[in-house]
């Protein structure tokens, strides 16, 4: 199945949880889109589960088939199962270049990545899916660093979670640890996602 590109809000709609994190896709309208959104029945637990899924993919932007590979992964470390899967999908450089403030969306951070303006220990990687490990230090680019919509990104960043280390002066930070689970999606409940795939 191939990475989903259509109207985001939709799908936040759909599945009822904010994919983008900032809650606006649900603020006017929190229900299902179409003429019999505000019409479904009880969900069956099958249901449940795959909304669950459905939930962390689309949160990440990942297709089905990377999707079922790190769940896997996941499943031959160490502690629990889910929490690792989710700990694994947190390691990608689009979604530490998004929490570290340099996107808005991870949509933008993966598009920021493919353009090559990222540099993982001194090294250039152009891969979204690149698996950033504890204590590497990722860093923008020069060319990259006068554009304004980044400046403004990273005006407009707040705080950032404590895994990530910023360094404001040479627009780089370094991931410090793997994240806390109580630090990263906080309603989704990871144990559907594996009765899901081991149903």
């Amino acid at each position: 199945m191939a990475r989903y590109t259509g109207p985001q809000w939709k799908i936040s709609r759909r599945l009822r949880y904010s994919t983008l994190e900032t809650g606006k896709e649900l603020g006017k309208r929190p229900y299902p889109p179409g003429q019999h959104g505000q019409r479904r029945g009880k969900p069956s637990e099958y249901a449940l589960q795959l909304q669950e899924k459905q939930k962390v993919r689309h949160t990440y932007g990942v297709n089905e088939r990377q999707f079922k590979k790190i769940f896997n992964e996941a499943h031959r470390m160490k502690g629990r199962h889910g929490e690792n899967f989710l700990f694994l999908l947190e390691s990608r450089l689009d979604n530490l270049v998004y929490r570290a403030g340099f996107a808005k969306t991870r949509r933008q951070a993966r598009q920021l990545v493919n353009h090559g303006h990222f540099r993982v220990d001194g090294k250039s990687i152009d891969i979204p899916s690149y698996r950033v490990r504890v204590g590497q230090k990722v860093e923008l680019k020069d060319r990259a660093k006068d554009f304004e919509f980044i400046k403004e990104n990273l005006e407009s960043t707040d705080e950032r979670l404590g895994y990530i280390d910023y360094d404001d002066e040479n627009k780089a930070f370094t991931y410090t640890r793997f994240p806390e689970r109580s630090e990263i999606l906080t309603d989704i409940k990871e144990n559907f996602v594996v009765e899901f795939y081991n149903r």
